[in-house]
């Protein structure tokens, strides 16, 4: 008998990420098994399935978006732009009443100004769908159905669907932001680049939020950061498989597992903020997993004796004044790392060249990141 049962069709990815994660994020799909991976500038693109793009979104920690690449074409003036648009079936992307997003970037084009590409655009899908139904989409900048996003390259127009809806930072576990928190993208960047085995202690002296051990724990537990969130926008396009990303979903939460005597410790000066951890910490469901204590950097007392990683995002002295009363500090906590951490392991984020000169050590290793709009570099230590 005839076997009639066609394979699924490839479609193409690209996974963005903050400016100098690419290497990590390249990591993290690669380890996914997924095909034709290649690592560029601004993210990573692979080549699979729709499920694909669902684990893409589950199981990332670095992952900011998936888009998903639907049409490249020539697009010299406006008419170009609307007919390649409408070669999308845009039906298969949203429903009829449906609402849309669309952010434009444009880089030596003849369309230039944005904010016309994407109305052109908007335009181009809502007749679409109109004369297909009858019902013309809406537009809704905050919580919409369907994110595209057009990139323009030398008249070269790339059209992308999103289908992660909200920024994959947004894992749903925060319940408190805390003083200048990392995204936990970012956070959990710096446990993957410093190279933490997952079992051996991990130690956080300026903790604030939490952020950091928080996304720790969960990387020891080989927690998805996706199972946290209400949705993705993939969940929202017409014919989604409910039942077949229900049990994908059910996969990844059998497969947590946690190291037994696991050991994570952060510490701060801020009780209110270290409340603010706690809570943070069970709304993630490692509560148990991390010890919290209020305690100034310039007292951190190590253990001897441990093979233990310190992972750290310290204050970078942003406004005035501030980088002058910070150097005591890096130079109180640079003198603890060389007297008192031998065996360690140390990635510490840094903003400020000159407080990072007050740590009195040089670096094994410097890795280029942002922080938001800082200019950052993970510094990383053997000790």
């Amino acid at each position: 008998m005839e076997n009639t049962t066609q394979p699924k069709p490839r479609l193409e990815f690209f996974v963005t990420c903050a400016p100098g994660l690419e290497p990590i994020l390249h990591e993290e799909i690669k380890s996914l098994r997924l095909a034709r991976v290649e690592r560029q500038v601004g993210g990573v693109r692979f080549e699979g399935t729709l499920r694909d793009a669902w684990r893409a979104n589950l199981e990332l920690r670095t992952a900011v978006r998936v888009l998903q690449k639907v049409r490249r074409f020539e697009a010299r003036d406006a008419d170009q732009l609307y007919s390649g648009v409408q070669e999308v079936d845009w039906s298969a992307f949203l429903r009829p009443g449906g609402s849309l997003r669309v952010d434009a970037h444009s880089n030596e084009s003849e369309l230039g100004h944005t904010l016309f590409v994407e109305q052109k655009t908007k335009d181009a899908v809502c007749d679409q769908l109109r004369e297909k139904h009858g019902d013309r989409p809406s537009v809704d900048l905050e919580d919409a159905d369907l994110g595209i996003y057009v990139h323009l390259f030398r008249d070269r127009c790339t059209v992308l669907t999103d289908t992660s809806g909200d920024s994959l930072h947004k894992r749903g576990w925060r319940l408190h932001q805390g003083r200048a928190p990392l995204s936990e993208t970012l956070a959990a960047a710096l446990v993957l680049a410093s190279g933490w085995d997952r079992r051996s202690p991990l130690l956080d002296p300026f903790c604030g939020s939490g952020t950091i051990l928080i996304e720790a724990a969960l990387i020891a537990g080989n927690v998805a950061p996706g199972i946290f969130r209400r949705g993705f926008g993939f969940e929202r396009w017409p014919g989604h498989d409910e039942a077949g990303w229900k049990a994908l979903l059910a996969e990844a939460r059998q497969r947590v597992y946690f190291p037994s005597k696991l050991v994570l410790r952060g510490s701060d000066a801020d009780r209110t903020i270290l409340a603010e951890a706690g809570l943070n910490a069970a709304s993630a469901g490692v509560a148990e997993r991390i010890v919290f204590e209020c305690a100034r950097a310039e007292d951190f007392a190590p253990k001897r004796g441990w093979n233990a990683w310190i992972v750290s995002n310290p204050p970078y002295g942003e406004r005035i004044g501030d980088e002058r009363a910070l150097e005591p500090l890096f130079m109180r906590f640079g003198s603890i790392l060389r007297d008192k951490c031998a065996g360690y392991h140390a990635s510490i984020l840094s903003g400020n060249p000159k407080l990072t000169h007050a740590f009195g050590m040089t670096p094994k290793a410097k890795i280029a990141l942002k922080n938001g709009a800082i200019d950052c570099e993970l510094l990383q230590f053997e000790l």
